[in-house]
């Protein structure tokens, strides 16, 4: 079994499309490391997420806006022998994206964000009130570097 990383832009779009979550990362103002699971949006590159107005990880984002955010799918437990337990191992395709957060805080652009979110999880159509836009912090990450892993593939899975 092999690792494979990829570079083409669709296949690593293709595994964050079938995702459901991704941990959002961050170093908090104590310098600490702390990841969240959160929802998140994809349009053209750029990833969209959404939180509370205030909290440690807004705080910790404030203060440092760098983040590392994490997809994971298709986990399923492989091995190349039953009896011996170094082949086992776990098959799973990842994408890790670092990049600055900016938060957005026009209204038009906000519900922009809030559809791609929403995109991710539904093909319905929301409207959004205002007082749920003002009061929602939205998340803007421009990606610096993105990479992408296979991980568990059988060896004749790729040729290269």
């Amino acid at each position: 079994m092999r690792t494979f990383t990829h570079e083409d832009q669709e296949f690593i779009e293709s595994v964050i499309a079938q995702c459901d979550i991704c941990f959002a990362s961050v170093v908090d103002e104590s310098g600490l490391p702390y990841s969240v699971p959160m929802n998140f949006g994809y349009h053209e590159g750029i990833f969209y997420l959404h939180s509370a107005p205030e909290g440690r990880i807004v705080r910790a984002l404030e203060n440092n806006n760098h983040i590392c955010l994490t997809f994971n799918v298709g986990q399923e437990l492989a091995f190349q022998h039953p009896k011996v337990a170094c082949s086992y191992r776990m098959r799973a395709k990842s994408v890790v994206a670092e990049g600055k957060v900016t938060f957005v805080e026009d209204m038009d652009k906000k519900r922009d964000a809030l559809d791609y979110i929403m995109k991710q999880y539904s093909e319905k159509r929301f409207e959004y009130n205002d007082p749920a836009v003002r009061n929602v912090k939205i998340w803007q990450i421009d990606v610096d570097n993105i990479s992408c892993k296979e991980f568990g593939a059988p060896h004749d899975a790729y040729k290269r």
